[in-house]
């Protein structure tokens, strides 16, 4: 996986973020190549080793192709989550973690429903929100009609009120 100047990418837990180059930094006795990784308003800086990015958990973010997807996802899919309070915990807590937008829109979809259904207990609400707001950053800087219809159902998912 190599990924050159300019790439946006991802940072768990850091968020979306771009590429400004490689640089080489002493680790040690030797000398070791980094990306570079500036994330937007914000000062911070990220470096990441060239050699094993995805140890780091760094990956390409969505690009304008990976919308539809994202978007069928998010309006149509389900997900079994356990009815046990700590199981469904523990798979949310793993999904939200990876940080993978698929997943992540399949888990909004879920909650979304479960909302609308029967409103959701104050934890489900809050890895809702999170789902939503990863989802958020993943679409933000794109501009296809596709990017504005999933942060215009973003919006619309997190406003509606349950059906009690």
């Amino acid at each position: 996986m190599a990924f050159e100047p300019g790439d946006r990418v991802v940072l768990p837990p850091y968020g979306i973020g771009v590429v400004s180059g490689t640089c080489q930094r002493p680790v040690g006795d030797a000398t070791r190549a980094y990306y570079e990784l500036q994330f937007a308003h914000t000062a911070s800086r990220a470096y990441v080793p060239v050699a094993a990015p995805q140890s780091a958990g760094l990956r390409a973010a969505l690009t304008e192709g990976d919308l539809p997807e994202l978007l069928c996802r998010l309006q149509d899919s389900s997900l079994d989550l356990p009815k046990q309070w700590a199981a469904r915990q523990r798979l949310v807590t793993e999904i939200i973690a990876s940080g993978r937008p698929l997943e992540l829109a399949v888990l909004a979809c879920e909650l979304r429903r479960w909302n609308m259904e029967r409103g959701l207990p104050d934890l489900d609400r809050q890895a809702f929100r999170q789902a939503i707001k990863l989802l958020e950053q993943e679409v933000s800087g794109l501009t296809s009609q596709n990017a504005q219809a999933i942060q215009h159902f973003l919006d619309r998912a997190w406003n509606e009120n349950p059906h009690n």
